[in-house]
């Protein structure tokens, strides 16, 4: 099984289209808490739906499940808390809501997508490694 992560910033749509559809990836999974934001550009949530299909022949899904709780990103980016204390709240939140119960099939093959240019500091890569903890059998591959 495999995951791919992404995300738009620091990058052109040309860059960041070519690199899904060079991946193998074939869904893309938006994991935002706000997919319709004007900061957004080409990846908002309907434009990107547009694109992923037209571009890449890939289908769109948001999955709010995925995504932080508007407390646990605004103590994070707004009042400039930790990235320790935000991965502890978002690994306690995805426990609580049991990502791992999610349907496997469902994340197969598909590219979470995030904000965020580098996976290190951002959510997408600590859902993908959540449920590597929790399923075992995935490679994880950040675009």
């Amino acid at each position: 099984m495999k995951i791919f992560t992404i995300g738009f910033t620091k990058t052109s749509a040309e860059n960041f289209f070519w690199r899904l559809g060079q991946s193998g990836a074939r869904k893309i999974i938006d994991v935002r808490l706000n997919n319709v934001s004007q900061l957004a550009g080409f990846a908002k949530r309907d434009d990107l739906k547009y694109f992923a299909n037209t571009i890449c022949g890939m289908e769109y899904q948001h999955v709010p499940k995925l995504a932080p709780t508007k407390d646990i990103l605004d103590a994070y980016k707004k009042n400039k808390g930790s990235w320790e204390d935000y991965e502890l709240k978002f690994l306690d939140l995805m426990a609580e809501r049991k990502i791992e119960k999610m349907h496997r099939s469902a994340l197969d093959g598909a590219c979470l997508l995030c904000s965020e240019d580098k996976p290190h500091h951002c959510h997408r890569r600590l859902v993908a490694e959540y449920l590597k903890d929790a399923w075992k059998e995935i490679e994880i591959i950040h675009l």
